[in-house]
């Protein structure tokens, strides 16, 4: 499939040009030779009109000079063919340069005057003959029909030649045709071009709405482009304002939970269990507090940071230890030293705390969670021995609201959720199968 817009029109527009000059070609070609067939039988008629003046009758005998008004009828090797033929058929006078030919014409006498006309002879060759009737002096003793006769092949030999000059002239006309339209086709999308550059600028920031210095024929595409602007920038407002409530109405709750939680661990029976209250209570400000700066702002991944990930792992591995302490999950690292993620810290909190929930809570009883390091940058891989997924259902499960675990409450929006963090980010999730048999989530981080 051609992509490019620029060749499928020029591709277009050749096609089209090929297909006028193919049909408009052999138009030409019959125009041409019905011209020459006409220039021919006007020269043929002039010569015959030659002979008829030179031409006298004594004593009912034809007598022609010896010297024709027309050199070409005095020359033998000239191309100029002329015939006088009697009443009867029999030819009475003939130029000099018919010696060496050999024609078998007979004339008609059918009372038309005149008769041009196209003969084979039995050897192939072939002449242009003009034929006139005429009486000279009256009588029917003095009726001759006078003839002059051309080769097809000189009329052959030059339309051969206006073939090969308009196969070349037409070809030229093609090449100049289809560089004025590359001309053109350039000059008429730098319209295109400057729309493309104005969204560039309006995702950069730079811009709020598309200029209407564009041609009549885009000016309503871009203002459906600038409605939909508007709406988005509506919606991202009520998101940002309903994150704010939230936020607001989430304050008191936590305060609650936080002042039970120290409660809590002042009693030696609870400390345990107040440790993994407060540090969930934290992780909650957090996200929230994530979760505003997202909204806030235009995509998430404008703020960027190399946080180290050890200690990120460790603290969602321990909290999920106890929400998991029946099932006793063995995770294994394969981390390089010192290993950072260029993405900010609640972001990676809370991609790594949904892929490793959704982990702990699908495996038998193994997940590991490894970097790499490839030509085009980093890659974060979460895998589990649990059942994996389908070829056919990893593209949906990554949508809003879609779930393949229905044994466990949950909306479906915990991938989803990741997705979005990964390609605010400039990275890809892929999904596939892991050497331990279950799911491999793989998160490829571009060089940055």
């Amino acid at each position: 499939m051609i992509r490019s817009l620029r060749l499928r029109l020029m591709l277009a527009a050749m096609t089209l040009a090929v297909l006028f000059m193919l049909a408009l070609l052999p138009a030409m070609q019959g125009a041409f030779s019905l011209a020459l067939q006409e220039s021919i039988e006007q020269r043929l008629a002039s010569d015959v009109t030659t002979l008829i003046s030179a031409a006298r009758v004594e004593n009912n005998r034809l007598k022609m000079p010896t010297q024709l008004p027309d050199e070409r009828f005095n020359l033998a090797d000239a191309r100029l063919l002329g015939y006088i033929y009697d009443r009867d058929g029999r030819l009475v006078w003939r130029s000099k340069a018919t010696r060496e030919e050999n024609i078998n014409y007979t004339p008609r006498y059918d009372g038309q005057g005149n008769q041009f006309a196209r003969i084979r002879e039995n050897d192939g060759q072939e002449f242009f003959v003009y034929d006139v009737e005429i009486q000279l002096l009256g009588g029917q003793n003095a009726a001759f029909s006078i003839v002059t006769l051309q080769p097809v092949r000189d009329y052959e030999v030059t339309l051969q030649g206006l073939r090969d000059n308009l196969y070349l002239g037409f070809g030229a006309a093609l090449l100049v045709l289809l560089a004025l339209l590359w001309i053109g086709l350039t000059w008429g999308l730098r319209a295109l071009r400057r729309l493309s550059q104005e969204l560039d600028e309006i995702e950069s920031g730079a811009r709020d709405s598309l200029s209407t210095e564009h041609p009549r024929e885009l000016l309503r595409l871009t203002g459906s482009l600038n409605r939909l602007l508007y709406s988005e920038r509506e919606q991202r407002s009520r998101y940002r304002d309903s994150l704010d409530d939230l936020a607001h109405s989430l304050k008191t709750p936590l305060a609650v939970l936080q002042g039970v939680s120290e409660d809590m661990a002042r009693r030696p029976a609870d400390r345990d269990q107040a440790w993994v209250l407060q540090s969930q209570i934290e992780r909650m400000s957090q996200q929230i507090g994530y979760q505003l700066q997202r909204a806030s702002l235009r995509k998430s991944g404008l703020v960027r940071h190399q946080v180290p990930l050890r200690p990120v792992l460790q603290s969602l591995c321990d909290t999920l230890d106890k929400v998991y302490r029946d099932k006793r999950v063995d995770v294994g690292f394969d981390l390089p030293e010192h290993c950072q993620v260029p993405i900010e810290q609640g972001a990676l909190l809370e991609m790594l705390g949904n892929l490793l929930e959704n982990a702990y809570r699908l495996c038998l009883g193994q997940v590991r969670v490894s970097v790499h390091q490839t030509l085009g940058g980093m890659e974060l891989c979460v895998e589990d021995d649990g059942p994996g997924v389908p070829p056919d259902q990893r593209a949906r499960i990554l949508q809003r609201g879609e779930r393949l675990d229905r044994q466990h409450p949950g909306q479906g929006i915990g991938l989803a959720v990741v997705k979005d963090i990964i390609e605010s980010y400039g990275a890809t999730l892929t999904l596939g199968d892991s050497e331990l048999g279950g799911a491999a989530f793989r998160i490829h981080f571009p060089v940055v």
